[in-house]
This record gives structure tokens, C-alpha cells and sequence, in this order.
């Protein structure tokens, strides 16, 4: 059984920052890709920052140069810093994680419960 946990949300005024951390737990054996996607009202969910296979990484435009993602792969953590936030961060963050657990040959998806992210004055 793999879990992933995510901390760190809350409520920010626009220009603040928040930090996000997200702990991979269970009997995981091997990590592709770990990283943030984020899903606000009424929206699909999009893509924030990722580490890839290779330890990459992909920002969405919106977000470069304001978010920071980073990694702990003795922990298999991964954080996002958010500085400069905008109202229009506001969203649900979730955590995934794309990796094989111990009894698998395959890689399968893994989300996180969603951590809320409100930008507001």
C-alpha cells in the first residue's frame, strides 16, 4: 500500500509564499516521476512542477520563476516552494507520484489527498 501525504497549504495573501511537502510512504521499490499538479473551481486539473525519470524537471509556464520544486530521494519527498503567489494559484495542490512498488514489475499512478492553496487579501 502505498500513501502519498501532502502538508504545507493554507491561506496567503497575494506576494506571499507557502512551502508544500509531500511524503511518499509504503513498499516502494523504484520513483519515475514525482511532482505537483493543482486543480482550481471549475477547471481540469493542470500540471504545476515535476521531477522526471531522468531528474528533469517541468514547470508550467505560469509558474516558472515564482515555484520551486525539490527532492529528498532518501525520503521520497518532494517539495514545492511557492514565492510571489497570485490569487490565481488558489487551486487544490495534489501530490503524484508515478512508481513500482516491491511486488510490481509495472509503474503505476499514486495521488495525494489534495492540499488547499487559497491567494488572498
Amino acid at each position: 500500500q502505498v500513501q502519498l501525504v501532502e502538508s504545507g497549504g493554507g491561506l496567503v495573501q497575494p506576494g506571499g509564499s507557502l512551502r508544500l511537502s509531500c511524503a511518499a510512504s509504503g513498499s516502494i521499490s523504484s520513483v519515475y516521476a514525482m511532482g505537483w499538479y493543482r486543480q482550481a473551481p471549475g477547471k481540469q486539473r493542470e500540471l504545476v512542477a515535476l521531477f522526471t525519470s531522468g531528474g528533469s524537471t517541468n514547470y508550467a509556464d505560469s509558474v516558472k520563476g515564482r515555484f520551486t520544486i525539490s527532492r529528498d530521494n532518501a525520503k521520497n519527498t518532494v517539495y514545492l516552494q511557492m514565492n510571489s503567489l497570485k490569487p490565481e494559484d488558489t487551486a487544490v495542490y495534489y501530490c503524484n507520484a508515478k512508481l513500482r512498488t516491491r511486488d510490481s514489475v509495472n509503474y503505476y499512478n499514486y495521488w495525494g489527498q489534495g492540499t488547499q492553496v487559497t491567494v488572498s487579501s
